[in-house]
């Protein structure tokens, strides 16, 4: 009963640390320091409260009292705790203009005080069940293996099924009722079992021994390899997989399935073993030395091994969600499991070194404490300083010879580690620190998928993600960007021209005369560039998450040099804590963050975030929303739809390329007037960086009106809208093949006439002939997805002969329609 109860106890710690670091962003940002701090102080708590609760344990005649008290103060804090984290951005950003310290202590502590309980129950639990030494080895490690059992059941049933159904808060009710469960089960457990005698209470003044004070010092430092190991995985082995939600949930997954089968095979034989210091040197090493030789074998046989069980998973089960999910737990199983097996079987061996007679949960809690308090020393170390420093190889590399060391530590010290066994421990030693200088640095660059079809010409392993940029193409060579393996934008002229009208045609209709603009991300620099061709502003930000990415900037043509340029302000926070943060007002505030369906994107979509930009507008400014179809599911682009209008009542929308559109809104009216808009659009800079990419007049840039607030609302229907609270596109089905060839047409039959203040006969007649003509080309281009070749030759005819030497056009037919 034990076990089942510790697997609840796992089950909702994990769902609500999940639900905690969502929220989390969207109080302190997503960057790498605010969230490492959230993990860091979840984890210091798990750490205190083993450290608190395992002597008091010790001194209770019903330890599973104590369980059943601290899972349910779990409950009660953690709904609180999630009640009150969204509440507290705008307190947050507030007291951080005064104190910044206070500010983070503020809401730190309201994660600290959870955590705490949560780290208590492991030794409560263990101390209930174990009385006799020679048994806490092996039933420490079978409750331990149950509790990451339950850790990985709230790791998947989170991502697939609690928060996509119910939400944030209503998945952390859900976790709070399994506390509330395991705390009743407790108490029929605390008197199912006879009370502790006094014999059997510890003296709790006896000092920890040498031996458990060196084991604990080791077990402390493998704790920060092996949470190393896993901020190192986390951001090496995703270019093999995806930046969804689901993806970073099946790694995780696979992570703690390690760990707790690790730990429970251990546990079956634990005491037996008479040499319990030799087993854990040996078991640490070996993963030092299995995680660095997995990657010294990593080659493209990985990629085709995922394709395979992508292949199959799909013919056996029509998902093509499952098939990826195959192909994440493939690329997970090959690099994570094996090490993470070895790490969990050392969980015994050290709980057998560490615990005293009486003392289970002052030695359980000890265990679980310094383990932890290492591994935030080694999460920190490793995100912060090694794999920027060193990069990928060389940091497993370093982990891998710390492991070996501990390994050689633990077996020299065992009164039984003589001869043979220290020359093994030796050998791992020479081996690990050989492997590490022969792999090559450049390893994970070589694999990166869209290295496989370019050239690589920059890379950076960096902070928080690896950004690299591939010269694709062929005959029409253009600069692509890669953040954690997956693309992201490029400068090919259609990405051009997308991301120019970004910035100019938001600025260009604007109602008032705009002198202030932010970027919301700046990927490739060309948005946040294209402000620079505009004379009218007198400031221009951008705000980007990544040091790597303003770095690679510097890579692509068409951004008007936006790295370099001391107009334009590069701030690097992420957009919603620079809007949090910063008092500042804009005439517009543009958007372009990653995609919405990538993980930890969605509260940059959602209406909570909106109501923040809108708060940060001038009067009369404008938000211009980047739209891209390719992305999602119809349906989910219509709750992006819906979420947009259901906080500006003014809004509109336009097609800014084949594959992306553009939502502008308003608080107030937005009055399109056909002088103001000339007078901007002929701005020299202004008309060059537009003609480019194949607007060449004013009727051009109309023509890729949509329709407006009236024909998004029947467009968007009855669908419920992405909220921070409901980040439902982040968990969305795997989309579908070429989805937007659904989603356009639909969009478009939704069109409305814009009303434009100033326009003759002739000028609605260019603008109607220009659409014209774009729609030919959509016409064209979705003949070829559909594979008419027919249709595509028909309408690109129509296309080139109404606008011959129009750069867009051109790019795609060539000289293949002369």
């Amino acid at each position: 009963m034990a076990a089942l109860l510790l697997l609840g106890s796992g089950f909702s710690a994990l769902v609500f640390q999940v639900v905690w670091i969502k929220q989390l962003s969207t109080v302190v940002g997503v960057d790498i320091h605010a969230m490492s701090a959230g993990v860091s102080t979840f984890m210091a708590g798990l750490a205190l409260g083993a450290l608190v609760f395992g002597p008091v344990a010790d001194r209770l005649p019903r330890p599973a009292l104590l369980y059943a008290i601290l899972e349910g103060v779990v409950a009660l804090t953690g709904i609180v705790t999630t009640y009150l984290l969204p509440r507290l951005a705008e307190p947050f950003a507030r007291v951080e203009d005064k104190s910044g310290l206070l500010a983070w202590i503020m809401v730190l502590a309201v994660i600290l005080i959870p955590a705490i309980a949560m780290g208590g129950t492991l030794p409560a639990a263990v101390r209930a069940v174990s009385t006799k030494r020679e048994l806490v080895a092996s039933k420490s490690g079978t409750l331990y293996a149950a509790n990451t059992a339950g850790a990985i059941a709230g790791t998947l049933l989170a991502s697939f099924l609690f928060i996509p159904a119910y939400g944030l808060t209503g998945t952390a009710i859900a976790a709070g009722l399994v506390s509330l469960l395991a705390a009743c089960g407790a108490v029929v457990l605390a008197y199912r079992m006879p009370r502790l005698t006094s014999a059997e209470k510890p003296d709790v003044a006896r000092p920890v021994a040498a031996d458990a004070r060196l084991a604990l010092a080791l077990y402390a430092t493998a704790g920060g390899v092996a949470l190393g190991y896993e901020v190192m995985w986390m951001q090496s082995i995703v270019q093999f997989m995806s930046t969804r939600a689901f993806a970073f949930s099946v790694v995780l997954a696979t992570y703690l399935a390690g760990i707790a089968i690790g730990s429970a095979v251990a546990a079956r034989f634990i005491d037996r073993v008479r040499k319990p210091w030799t087993l854990f040197g040996a078991l640490i090493a070996l993963a030092g030395l299995v995680a660095l030789a997995e990657i010294a074998l990593l080659g493209p046989w990985i990629v085709r091994t995922q394709t395979f069980a992508e292949y199959w998973v799909v013919a056996w089960t029509s998902s093509q969600l499952a098939g990826m999910c195959a192909r994440f737990a493939t690329a997970a199983l090959v690099v994570v499991f094996v090490p993470t097996l070895l790490l969990g079987a050392a969980y015994p061996a050290v709980v057998k070194i560490v615990v005293s007679d009486a003392q289970t949960g002052r030695g359980i809690g000890a265990v679980s404490a310094w383990n932890t308090f290492g591994g935030i020393v080694g999460t920190l170390l490793t995100g912060f300083v090694l794999i920027p420093t060193l990069g990928f190889v060389h940091t497993l590399g370093l982990l891998a010879i710390v492991a070996t060391l501990i390994g050689l530590a633990a077996i020299w010290h065992d009164d039984f580690g003589r001869g043979s066994a220290r020359i093994a421990a030796l050998a791992m030693v020479i081996v690990a620190g050989s492997l590490a200088f022969a792999i090559p640095t450049q390893r994970f660059a070589e694999l990166l998928p869209g290295a496989q079809k370019g050239r690589l010409i920059h890379y950076e392993e960096g902070l928080g993600a690896t950004v690299a940029v591939v010269e694709q193409g062929g005959g029409k060579p253009f600069h692509r960007l890669y953040i954690q393996g997956v693309s992201n934008t490029g400068d090919s002229l259609p990405s051009l021209r997308y991301m120019r009208l970004q910035a100019l045609l938001p600025l260009i209709i604007n109602s008032n005369e705009p002198k202030s603009a932010l970027v919301v991300g700046l990927g490739t620099g060309i948005t946040a560039g294209s402000l620079l061709a505009y004379d009218g502003l007198e400031r221009r930000v951008a705000a980007e998450l990544l040091p790597g990415v303003v770095k690679a900037s510097t890579q692509f043509s068409g951004n008007f040099d936006a790295g370099a340029d001391k107009r334009l302000d590069i701030r690097l926070h992420d957009g919603r804590r620079e809007l949090l943060a910063s008092s500042e007002t804009y005439d517009l505030i543009t958007l372009e963050p990653p995609p919405p369906s990538a993980s930890g994107v969605a509260n940059l979509y959602s209406t909570d975030f909106y109501g923040l930009a809108a708060a940060r507008l001038t009067p009369g400014g404008m938000v211009a929303q980047w739209l891209p179809l390719p992305t999602q599911n119809s349906d989910d682009t219509r709750a992006l739809v819906r979420s947009f209008i259901d906080t500006f009542p003014h809004a509109s929308l336009w097609t800014t390329e084949l594959h992306e559109m553009l939502l502008v809104g308003s608080m107030t009216p937005m009055r399109l007037d056909r002088a103001t808009m000339e007078k901007r659009f002929d701005q020299p800079a202004v008309k060059k960086a537009l003609t480019e990419v194949g607007i060449v007049s004013l009727p051009a840039l109309l023509s890729t009106w949509v329709t407006d607030r009236a024909g998004l609302e029947s467009y968007a229907g009855p669908v419920a809208p992405v909220t921070d609270d409901r980040p439902s596109i982040e968990y969305a089905a795997w989309v579908k093949p070429n989805v937007f060839t659904e989603t356009l047409p639909e969009l478009m039959r939704h069109g409305l006439e814009p009303t434009i203040a100033g326009v003759d006969a002739a000028f609605i007649e260019s603008m109607q002939r220009e659409r014209a003509t774009l729609y030919a080309f959509y016409q064209s281009s979705l003949s070829a997805y559909r594979g008419d070749q027919d249709g595509w030759e028909r309408y690109g005819r129509t296309v080139v002969q109404q606008a011959p030497g129009n750069a867009y056009y051109n790019w795609f037919y060539g000289e293949a329609m002369q």
